[in-house]
């Protein structure tokens, strides 16, 4: 009987290994997440440690958990993307009790055959060493116990927990073990160490650290990675630069395919098979389909609307590829022509994104294209009747018009000033919901134009302009057939 516990165990254990082949080849490398770990080491104040911990899984629904996404730090620096993990970094090499130093020590998900066949294949240690590159690779109950003695450091660097997860009774070192025991070897340390370097942080109700005084920072790190992930590296770019360009080929598809009788719904899911068919995994955030008046609900995901009929349709998107995200915004005519009133109003959009790219340049800021986008707007709906002043303007663009994208679609940054390889969004936008104060003929015109744009020393670049932007432009591809003009499914009523 033992015998064939074990043949079914390895069984398991070699499906799971056969069930990887065939998986994409241009991930990042183990050499960039190496790098981005000497790049924040480099930027670590000196006798520090930083401690990073993987995303929680989350539940769904009774059994069902949500599909698991990894904390996009932890990739970033690790390429690991399962859960219930720890990463630990030293700004200076330490020793260990062999007398082996290390600078670095990633705690894993232990390697379980029965789990990973209900799951999928686990790295475990001897993955973590060979395909990610680390030399000082455990699994996370190793955590639990780690022996690291925290007051060595002037600082211990993390981000604060969010706790929004849970503790599984199956698994003795998932993330809510791994951070209760970081909690206690933190309180552990009792150190009482007043200077400016010094700072007192409450990390939750039921521990009372903060009644201690620890070197503890849980501000510090959040801008180190930001530093680091606001400008983009060669191999990042060609990540990103595919997602978008993914996301750009949807609202061209869906452009070809548009007709009046589409459900909302409909719409999303012809970008995101487009998505699928170029071996993007996810989609960056819940998409926003929203025809006349739901499009001026700036976050509509409901997309439930059965016929979109003659309105404009806001379609705002993006592709997640291999971790990085596009964000790409088009609003189009469902019958294929825009209305004298939607043209005024698109056009006005797009003169104020054109406006928006134009000051995306080295030296400016976030504030810029904003700025230069709100100016046209303003001076539009003025001359068009819709607000006497520009203040006015506000309440009909109530959002802001840029922010980076990356392996988040609103990355982190410094909101400094711009530099070559950072890429951010233009997406100025008019949205007059239905009894705005204005002549009835614009109620329900949303409008929303967003691309993604690279800063470069030459100028901005538009990643997204394969996806028509001019009016013009979009009534001709909306001309054209449609690969899917002849899918048709049987009735079910």
């Amino acid at each position: 009987m033992k015998s064939l516990i074990t043949l079914l165990c390895f069984l398991t254990f070699s499906s799971s290994i056969i069930a990887q082949k065939g998986t994409p080849e241009d991930y990042l490398s183990s050499q960039f997440h190496k790098e981005r770990r000497e790049a924040l080491r480099a930027k670590m104040p000196k006798n520090t440690v930083a401690v990073f911990f993987a995303n929680a899984e989350r539940n769904r629904s009774n059994d069902v958990d949500y599909v698991y996404h990894q904390d996009p730090d932890f990739y970033y620096l690790t390429g690991y993307k399962e859960p219930n993990s720890v990463l630990v970094i030293f700004s200076e090499k330490q020793t260990n009790a062999e007398g082996k130093t290390y600078n670095e020590l990633l705690y894993v998900q232990e390697k379980n055959p029965q789990a990973e066949q209900w799951t999928g294949y686990r790295l475990g240690v001897e993955g973590a060493k060979s395909q990610l590159g680390f030399d000082m690779a455990f699994n996370g109950k190793e955590f639990l116990n780690s022996g690291i003695d925290y007051t060595k450091f002037d600082k211990v660097l993390f981000d604060s927990f969010k706790d929004d997860y849970r503790d599984s009774p199956r698994d003795e070192a998932d993330l809510f073990d791994l951070v209760k025991s970081f909690r206690s070897q933190l309180e552990a340390t009792q150190t009482a160490i007043n200077s400016e370097n010094t700072m007192t942080v409450e990390l939750n109700q039921s521990t009372n650290i903060e009644e201690k005084k620890a070197t503890v920072d849980n501000r510090t790190l959040s801008q180190l990675m930001a530093g680091l992930r606001q400008v983009k590296t060669p191999e990042e770019m060609v990540l990103l630069t595919k997602a978008v360009r993914i996301s750009a080929m949807g609202q061209r598809e869906i452009m070809k395919a548009m007709h009046p009788g589409m459900s909302e719904t409909e719409i999303q899911g012809v970008h995101e098979y487009v998505y699928k068919k170029y071996g993007s995994e996810y989609e960056g955030y819940p998409s926003i389909v929203g025809a006349g008046n739901n499009g001026c609900v700036l976050h509509y995901i409901e997309n439930s609307k059965m016929k979109v009929e003659n309105d404009l349709v806001l379609m705002d998107l993006g592709a997640e590829y291999h971790g990085y995200t596009a964000d790409v915004t088009r609003t189009i005519p469902a019958n294929g022509k825009f209305s004298p009133e939607q043209k005024a109003i698109y056009d006005l959009v797009y003169n104020a994104q054109e406006a928006g790219i134009a000051a995306s340049i080295i030296g400016n800021n976030l504030r810029s294209p904003d700025t230069a986008a709100r100016k046209v707007i303003a001076e539009g709906l003025i001359k068009l009747g819709i607000v006497k002043t520009e203040a006015d303007a506000w309440k009909y663009f109530p959002h802001g018009t840029s922010h980076h994208i990356g392996l988040d679609v609103h990355d982190p940054s410094l909101r400094g000033d711009f530099e070559a390889n950072m890429v951010i969004t233009v997406e100025p936008g008019i949205y007059i919901p239905e009894g705005s104060d204005c002549d009835k003929k614009w109620w329900g015109i949303a409008v929303r134009i967003e691309d993604d744009i690279l800063i470069t020393e030459n100028g901005p670049v538009n990643l997204s302009a394969e996806a028509p932007r001019k009016a013009e432009e979009i009534e001709a591809l909306m001309k054209e057939s449609s690969v899917l003009d002849n899918f048709k499914l049987p009735k079910l009523d």
